[in-house]
């Protein structure tokens, strides 16, 4: 079983300064297994239950957060001069150091994954893993058979870059809507690979990521934790027991 000192514990469930904790904990403030506790260094097991002013607190080793990414905002942790997809989670998870698991183009829209578990983030981001990634996206020209067939071999990009196997499905009722299922990220891949059939992408919007689906409820800008299924789903598919 792990250990950390109290006033660290307390710092990250709680979303507040260290030195914050530490006076909370001298305040007595601070209950640790149903006992006030008032030694900042006090060592901890990260499982113990915590509390402070009365509220229970939860300490989380990583945060992982589905996000319905609005068109216009960034996919980075920070950016000086536009909003980013952390910003729009920073006020509730201000002591994270959030990032996002792979990147949407600033007009693009849909799953975005929250988290500040790296080697999670690069296992579902790892062309070996053979994650699936899902999109939703609208053309200015009907997608055709020979898309189909090229996705399927390998699109070679206009710079002669060669792209893994992606599945393109035509929307039956709609030939400018259509799906396409991706195993890896180069940057701009979906626009590029249209590009090489001359249409170009209107719209595009990730539905989900692996196994796991974007909540229909959140509304763009939205987020919310993974369920605990939701989690094991993606480490099972990136292989983690």
């Amino acid at each position: 079983m792990a250990y950390s000192r109290l006033d660290k514990l307390v710092a990250q469930a709680a979303g507040i300064p260290r030195a914050e904790a530490r006076r909370a904990i001298l305040g007595g403030r601070v209950t640790l297994d149903g006992q006030v506790c008032r030694r900042p260094d006090q060592k901890a097991e990260e499982s113990a239950q915590l509390s402070l002013g009365g509220r229970p607190l939860r300490w989380e080793e990583h945060v992982y957060l589905m996000l319905n990414k609005p068109a216009g905002v960034l996919s980075a942790s920070r950016d000086g001069r536009q909003p980013t997809v952390v910003d729009l989670v920073r006020g509730e998870y201000p002591r994270r150091e959030l990032f996002p698991a792979g990147r949407l183009d600033k007009d693009s829209t849909g799953f975005v994954l929250l988290t500040d578990d790296g080697p999670l983030a690069h296992a579902l981001l790892s062309p070996r893993r053979h994650v699936e990634k899902i999109y939703q996206v609208t053309l200015d020209l009907p997608a055709n058979e020979q898309m189909c067939r090229g996705f399927a071999e390998g699109v070679t990009l206009a710079d002669g870059q060669k792209m893994l196997p992606a599945r393109l499905e035509i929307d039956p009722e709609a030939p400018c809507r259509a799906t396409v299922v991706l195993h890896q990220g180069v940057y701009h891949q979906i626009k590029r690979m249209f590009g090489v059939y001359g249409a170009g992408v209107v719209t595009l919007h990730r539905s989900a990521i692996g196994p796991v689906a974007l909540d229909g409820a959140l509304a763009p800008g939205q987020s919310r934790q993974l369920t605990a299924q939701e989690l094991e789903q993606l480490r099972n598919a990136v292989g983690e027991k």
